[in-house]
């Protein structure tokens, strides 16, 4: 059966702003329904035109984009409490597509009611306007990283903002969390060679700032990596969920 908003398992954590009871009844007429995906389904396409919008339940994906000769650029991860599909809702088709990487279950809203949001709903219109913000703050980052730091930089960086999310959302154990991706995927990411990054991660491991395997990344001391990073860490306000 599809949660309902106001049992939602990750509204309460506090990664997330607290929404007013009529915002949750809100959410709960916008939602339409609930779907779960295989690891490696696609969510959406590139140059599609879709008719939904999600919000990450819980497992994880990635986004990227596809270039004429095939090489692949990863945009970011996709984790619980992202929100997907805003750009297709905005501009009527999706610039990158966007995949599962595990099982992954979404809340799914009907793109046509967006425009609903937003006459109606000022406050989630907001939200989402800070949600977009806040994806750009990150790419920002991103380009930063690509643009001017070392491999292990981009690295230590990469690894440490994702402990932290995923710290956040209550998934670590031990000081591990899971990191369900491929060496690849990361190297795409952050435009390095797959030998590269796989040198790096080494480098990292021996000094012991962080090691990955088998799906898990452990991190002994997380402001070391974020030290080795040259991470801002300037706090982030709570986010919305959508």
């Amino acid at each position: 059966m599809a949660t309902q908003c106001r049992n939602c398992p990750i509204r309460k954590l506090d990664l997330f702003t607290q929404m007013r009871s009529e915002e949750v009844e809100f959410m709960e007429r916008f939602k339409v329904g609930e779907m779960t995906v295989d690891a490696g389904a696609p969510l959406m396409s590139e140059g599609a035109n879709t008719p939904q919008l999600f919000t990450a339940l819980s497992g994880m994906g990635l986004r990227y984009k596809l270039l004429a000769n095939g090489r692949r650029q990863v945009i970011n991860f996709v984790f619980p409490g992202d929100f997907l599909g805003l750009q297709a809702g905005v501009m009527n088709e999706m610039t990158h597509s966007v995949e599962a990487t595990t099982p992954m279950r979404l809340c799914v809203f009907d793109r046509s009611e967006l425009w609903t949001l937003f006459k109606s709903r000022p406050e989630r219109a907001f939200d989402l306007t800070w949600l977009a913000a806040l994806e750009e703050r990150f790419l920002g980052e991103t380009v930063t990283s690509v643009g001017q730091k070392s491999a292990i930089e981009r690295v230590a960086w990469a690894f440490s903002r994702i402990y932290r999310r995923i710290c956040a959302l209550g998934l670590d154990r031990d000081g591990e969390i899971p990191l369900p991706y491929r060496q690849q995927d990361l190297a795409d990411a952050l435009g390095l060679s797959l030998v590269h990054t796989n040198k790096t991660l080494a480098r990292l491991r021996d000094r012991q700032l962080a090691s990955w395997s088998d799906g898990r990344l452990r991190v002994p001391d997380i402001e070391a990596l974020e030290e080795a990073g040259l991470v801002d860490t300037s706090l982030v306000p709570r986010r919305p969920l959508m």
